[in-house]
């Protein structure tokens, strides 16, 4: 690193990965990035100059999606309080009628996926993760280790993150300048490293700040607390992490960045 970028904070063209893949290969899977983004509704909602509401609601699935994330847990968290604090079941009781009740929609989801001839992925995934953690669930027989799996995911996230700020390789640096078509020329840009380092630094705020909120009420075995807090800070949150996000690209971003980084590259 030479002495300029030490004053600067922006990694130098030597710290680049050496990878073995030939030119050609990087470009495909850059392609593939590109389309599984556009796929999400990224894409359109990083290229937009104007924020649309549309955009939003499409890069987070749209309402098939949000449905989607949404139902099965709040199913779980209807049918298990109902059971426990109208009905006057014990937690034991409640608690399988709840989860057929979350997976069964799950399942429901699936299907109308692939008999609609959609991309099934989204409700595949959902699924796996409300089958394993209705799994363990069952296997404690305790209700609120049906949030297990979700503490787990946000730690990953957190600490991939996390990590990749540490090797100066922030990971929504990444995933903007791809989107964008900027590539990895951001990296020679002592401003944009740094917002690139910024921006991941608060996406792991947000996973970690679902970890503070919501073992509390794991340990205090809360689980209508839990599950709400779960919900309120699923989709909607990630939306608006989103926006945030968006906001500050396009308000820090330079006139022409997109040109220049291809010239660049």
């Amino acid at each position: 690193m030479t002495d300029d970028e030490l004053r600067s904070g922006a990694p130098d063209a030597s710290s680049e990965p050496r990878s073995g893949a030939d030119p050609d290969t990087r470009a495909e899977l850059a392609r593939q990035f590109e389309a599984a983004a556009e796929r999400s509704g990224l894409g359109a909602l990083a290229r937009d100059e104007k924020l649309s509401a549309r955009d939003v609601l499409g890069a987070v699935g749209g309402v098939r999606g949000i449905l989607e994330a949404l139902l099965p847990g709040l199913v779980f968290l209807v049918v298990y309080s109902v059971l426990t604090s109208i009905v006057g079941q014990d937690a034991q009781q409640a608690l399988v009628p709840a989860l057929a009740s979350s997976v069964g929609l799950a399942v429901v989801f699936t299907i109308a996926r692939v008999v609609v001839k959609g991309q099934p992925t989204q409700a595949i995934a959902g699924l796996v993760g409300v089958l394993l953690s209705a799994a363990l669930a069952l296997w404690t027989g305790d209700a609120r280790d049906n949030y297990v799996l979700g503490f787990i995911t946000n730690a990953a996230y957190a600490i991939g993150l996390a990590v990749s700020m540490l090797v100066k390789w922030p990971a929504i640096g990444i995933v903007v300048g791809f989107l964008t078509g900027e590539g990895t020329a951001w990296r020679r840009d002592r401003r944009e490293y740094r917002i690139a380092q910024f921006l991941t630094l608060v996406w792991t705020g947000f996973f970690v700040a679902r970890l503070v909120v919501q073992v509390p009420l794991y340990l205090a075995d809360n689980v209508p607390a839990l599950g709400v807090t779960r919900l309120l800070m699923g989709v909607p949150l990630y939306a608006l992490m989103l926006v945030f996000t968006w906001l500050v690209v396009r308000a820090t971003r330079r006139p022409g960045a997109r040109s220049g980084a291809a010239d660049a590259e």
